[in-house]
C-alpha cells in the first residue's frame, strides 16, 4: 500500500464552460501523480502535487534511447454522480509487461490502481459531467539517468496526468474510412508490438499522415514480416464480421493487447459469436468483402471504445461495409461497452471499480 502524500494546487485551473468542445488530450487537470525508482532503493516517494513541467537535463536517456512506456484509461462520471474505472487491473498488468521488454521496473498491479484512483479523487471534478465525456488518464513511466550510452537507466519516474476529453474523433460514432498500409509496418515479431511504448507510435506516424491527407480516418497495418495478414488499425485493434463470425488478429508479440479487445471478445462469446483469433490475409478479407460477406468491421481502443468502420482500401482496391451504416454487432457492443462505464445499465462482468462520489 502507497503513502501518497498529497499537495494541492493553490492556483486551480478554470474548468470548460463547454464540456460540449473538449476534443481529446489537449486540457489537462490541476494535479499529477508522481513516483521516482532508485536502484537499489524501488519505487519510492509517491505524491500528488500540481500539475507542472518536468525539469530535464539534455542527456536524459528517454530523450535519446526512448526507453519509456505508457498506458490510456478513463474515468467515468455516472449519472447518480459517481466516479468509476473500468478494468484499470488490466491496464496495470499490460504496464507491467511492457516495462518488463522496455527493461523499466514494473509498477505493482495494486499499487498503479491505487494511484491511479488517488489522483482520480483529488481531480474528481475535472471529470465531465455529459454524457460521451470522459476523464482520459494517462500513465507513464521512463527512464531518467543523465548519460549518453545505450543502457538501462537505474533511475526512472513514473507519472499519472488527466484530460477531461469528449469523443476521440470528430466523426464520433460515425463509420470511417480506413487504409490499408503496405509499405511501412507497425511492428514485427521479437520487438515491441505488444507493448505499449512512444516508439512504435512514433513509427506510425508516417503513414498516418499520408493516410490522412488522403481524406482516411486511420492506418491498418499488415503483418511485418510478409505483409499478409491483418494486425491492428494505428491506435485500436481491429474486428471482422464475416459470415457470421467475428475474426481479430492474434496476441501473439506484434499485435497490442487492448483491454478493450478483450472486454469485447468476452462479450461476444456472451453472446454466442465465434470469436476467431487468428491471422486474417488481407487478399482473403478483401475477397470476402467484394463477395458481400463482410458484414460489420469495427475498430475497438479505450479512447474510441468501438468504433465502425465503412470502407477499406487496399492499393485501391475498395470495399464498402454495411452501406456506410453501424451494424447491429457494433452498435451492442457500443452500447453495452459505453453503458457499463458509464452506469446506464448493470455491471454484470465485475469490471467496473467504483473511485468515489462525484
Amino acid at each position: 500500500m502507497l503513502d501518497i502524500k498529497i499537495t494541492r494546487t493553490t492556483t486551480p485551473k478554470a474548468k470548460p464552460a463547454d464540456e460540449t468542445k473538449l476534443g481529446f488530450g489537449k486540457l489537462f487537470t490541476d494535479h499529477m501523480f508522481l513516483m521516482d525508482y532508485t536502484q537499489g532503493q524501488g519505487w519510492h516517494d509517491p505524491r500528488i502535487v500540481p500539475y507542472q513541467p518536468f525539469t530535464m537535463d539534455p542527456a536524459c536517456v528517454v530523450l535519446h534511447y526512448a526507453q519509456e512506456i505508457f498506458e490510456g484509461m478513463k474515468a467515468y462520471r455516472t449519472a447518480d454522480n459517481k466516479i468509476q474505472l473500468f478494468r484499470p487491473e488490466c491496464n496495470g498488468q499490460r504496464m507491467m509487461d511492457s516495462a518488463e521488454r522496455l527493461c523499466i521496473p514494473p509498477v505493482p498491479v495494486e499499487d498503479y490502481v491505487q494511484a491511479v484512483k488517488a489522483l482520480v479523487e483529488v481531480d474528481k471534478d475535472w471529470v465531465p459531467h455529459i454524457d460521451g465525456a470522459s476523464l482520459y488518464i494517462r500513465p507513464f513511466a521512463f527512464a531518467t539517468d543523465v548519460a549518453l550510452g545505450v543502457h538501462a537507466s537505474p533511475t526512472y519516474t513514473f507519472c499519472i496526468i488527466c484530460s477531461p476529453s469528449g469523443a476521440y474523433y470528430a466523426e464520433g460514432i460515425n463509420p470511417v474510412r480506413i487504409y490499408v498500409e503496405d509499405e511501412y509496418i507497425r511492428a514485427a515479431p521479437g520487438l515491441t508490438g505488444f507493448t505499449k511504448c512512444g516508439g512504435n507510435y512514433a513509427a506510425s506516424i508516417k503513414a498516418g499522415e499520408m493516410a490522412e491527407e488522403q481524406g482516411f480516418a486511420q492506418v491498418l497495418w499488415l503483418d511485418g514480416v510478409e505483409k499478409k495478414y491483418v494486425e491492428e488499425v494505428g491506435s485500436m485493434n481491429i474486428m471482422f464480421k464475416i459470415d457470421g463470425k467475428i475474426y481479430t488478429a492474434p496476441c501473439n508479440g506484434t499485435v497490442l493487447p487492448g483491454v478493450t479487445r478483450r472486454s469485447c471478445i468476452e462479450l461476444l462469446r456472451d453472446w454466442g459469436y465465434e470469436v476467431v483469433e487468428d491471422h486474417l490475409a488481407i487478399a482473403d478479407l478483401m475477397k470476402a468483402g467484394h463477395e458481400g460477406k463482410v458484414e460489420e468491421i469495427f475498430g475497438t481502443g479505450t479512447a474510441a471504445v468501438v468504433s465502425p468502420v465503412k470502407e477499406l482500401d487496399w492499393k485501391g482496391d475498395k470495399i464498402f461495409i454495411g452501406e456506410g451504416k453501424i451494424g447491429p454487432v457494433t452498435q451492442k457492443l457500443y452500447d453495452t461497452m459505453t453503458g457499463m462505464q458509464w452506469g446506464k445499465i448493470p455491471d454484470t462482468k465485475g469490471w467496473i471499480v467504483p473511485v468515489c462520489q462525484g
